[in-house]
């Protein structure tokens, strides 16, 4: 019997065992989950190698990054001229890195010079990047200052804005973040985590409205056609369409944060059609959508657009 999740225009039917890990890989934390031009599915997770490369049918074709063990975090797919590059983010080495898809790093961001935002205590934890049509490099401080930092393609700071706090402009947890070319104007999209809303700027970081229905600790964001998908990290993915208003959950769990040790639930716990701790989400060119979750033995899932 076929397992799926979803409603009205959105039906997917789980691919039940997609992922086809080797013997000697064994997953953690899986944070962050891309897809490149030819569907190949990356998964980034805290063990190591840390990056591991799948086919869209989920067999195993590599894997490196060793060196982000442990750190693994933010993760995100880029083309520029034709080429597609990541990005990641290290939570442990508290830095940013652009990569070859083979892995070789080609810029490295590290902790900005500011030293009325950071010092010995006050760390730069960052916890997602975003890449603007001009190449410019928008790095999210998830988990330090509650900053957001603006680089040019070549590492170096434009500006900078942010700061803990609830009122405008202000972030609590900024741990996703994500350029919208949606519409006309290019915007930045800011998950605004422990504050539960999605906090929208210009690209120049002028504040312009907010997101706050329907969701529940957004993580991250990715694009498909008009919509946008983003993980709420207490089970679910939801999904907006061109104007923000929401079109469907998928897996929504409404138990699954009151499990005892949360995310690191048992593992009889997890049912095909529900998620726990979704972390990462991308789709795919069929529309078919790939979630990683927070969980210490990693758990990935991919879900097959029916219609």
């Amino acid at each position: 019997m076929a397992v799926r999740m979803g409603s009205g225009t959105h039906i997917y039917e789980v691919a039940v065992g997609w992922a086809k890990l080797p013997d000697n890989i064994r997953l953690g934390y899986t944070h962050g989950i891309v897809t490149d031009s030819k569907d190949n599915v990356y998964v980034f997770h805290t063990n190591a190698p840390s990056i591991v490369k799948f086919d869209k049918n989920g067999n195993y074709l590599s894997s490196w990054g060793e060196q982000f063990e442990g750190g693994a975090h933010g993760f995100l797919l880029h083309a520029e001229g034709g080429t597609e590059y990541l990005y990641v983010t290290d939570v442990n080495q508290n830095l940013v890195a652009k990569m070859t898809l083979d892995g070789e790093t080609l810029l490295t961001i590290r902790t900005p010079d500011m030293p009325e935002v950071y010092d010995e205590e006050r760390k730069f934890v960052p916890t997602d990047v975003a890449v603007a049509p001009n190449g410019d490099i928008y790095v999210a401080d998830g988990y330090g200052q509650s900053w957001i930092h603006q680089y040019n393609a070549s590492g170096e700071r434009i500006r900078s804005w942010g700061g803990k706090g609830t009122e405008v402009g202000k972030l609590d947890c900024p741990h996703g973040i994500s350029i919208d070319l949606r519409h006309e104007e290019p915007e930045l999209y800011v998950a605004d985590r422990s504050n539960h809303r999605i906090q929208v700027f210009t690209l120049e970081g002028e504040h312009k409205r907010f997101i706050d229905e329907n969701m529940d600790m957004p993580c991250s964001f990715y694009y498909w056609n008009d919509e946008v998908y983003f993980p709420d990290l207490h089970s679910r993915i939801t999904i907006l369409d061109s104007h923000d208003n929401l079109i469907t959950h998928l897996g929504e769990d409404l138990q699954a944060k009151s499990q005892q040790g949360w995310p690191n639930v048992r593992l009889d716990y997890f049912r095909d059609n529900r998620f726990s701790s979704p972390h990462g989400v991308c789709v795919d060119s069929e529309g078919n959508v790939l979630v990683a979750e927070w969980t210490e033995f990693g758990r990935v899932t991919k879900l097959i657009r029916i219609h």
